[in-house]
């Protein structure tokens, strides 16, 4: 199994998880011909895809998935909640689930779990091929029991490393926009990130990777130097999924 991210930031979202013939993307919040273009990087196109699974409706993360689904005749996934909030009847192919489902998408089995989010009814996911799982989480304000049962044991993590609290507390956001990314259904701070990998079994983590940073209220090497202090190890092992240049393929072993 492996996986790669086309972008990740408050611009646009979206990463692929792929393996032996089934190839999913998990959002899409660029344009269809930006998509293209970033997929094409990566040596793959959209018609390669077997389905693209959505966590929810902000634009970010699905402003992107109508247009391609209905270009490349694709299934979509994704929860009555987020479907309802979407608002687009239009797709080929719609497909419900909800936080307690497990989708069988080709070779993969995907794990939908509950998360506290800002949205109609979010969700993040885990994929398992039978031997590994990559677990994803972002978007989302806290740490629940439930999310660190769902990511214990995980052989790879996409973890949100959305802002440095400091950073949000001295920077140019407006007062409501910094408590409702701070608060409780908004997005993980790097001590938040790190507090969960401290929780978690990580003796099969073979790459943890930090997304959804903030371009305004993160640095790279701030979410690094927590994520690395978490697990003990060094900092540039922690990989970074950009806003611009995303994550290349990385495999699961």
């Amino acid at each position: 199994m492996r996986f790669a991210l086309l972008g990740s930031g408050s611009r646009g979202n979206a990463t692929l998880v792929e393996q032996g013939r089934t190839l999913v993307m998990l959002d899409c919040g660029f344009s269809t011909r930006e998509t293209e273009r970033r997929m094409q990087r990566l040596g793959r196109s959209p018609a390669d895809l077997s389905a693209v699974v959505v966590t929810h409706e902000h634009g970010d993360h699905v402003r992107g998935v109508p247009p391609l689904a209905r270009k490349y005749d694709l299934p979509v996934w994704l929860t009555h909640g987020t479907c309802r909030m979407l608002r687009d009847d239009d797709l080929p192919d719609i497909r419900h689930f909800d936080g307690q489902a497990v989708l069988e998408i080709g070779d993969l089995q995907v794990r939908p779990f509950t998360v506290p989010h800002d949205a109609g009814e979010p969700c993040q996911v885990t994929f398992d091929n039978g031997q590994h799982r990559l677990g994803v989480l972002t978007d989302t304000g806290r740490i629940t029991p439930h999310i660190r049962t769902c990511l214990d044991t995980a052989d790879a993590l996409l973890l949100e490393c959305n802002h440095d609290v400091d950073m949000l507390a001295d920077g140019p956001y407006p007062h409501a926009l910094k408590r409702r990314v701070g608060g409780p259904l908004g997005h993980l701070s790097n001590t938040q990130a790190a507090g969960l990998l401290r929780q978690l079994d990580t003796g099969r983590l073979q790459h943890i990777v930090a997304a959804h940073l903030s371009d305004k209220n993160n640095a790279p090497a701030l979410a690094r130097s927590a994520l690395a202090g978490a697990l003990d190890c060094e900092a540039d092992w922690v990989g970074i999924a950009g806003q611009d240049d995303g994550l290349d393929w990385r495999e699961i072993f």
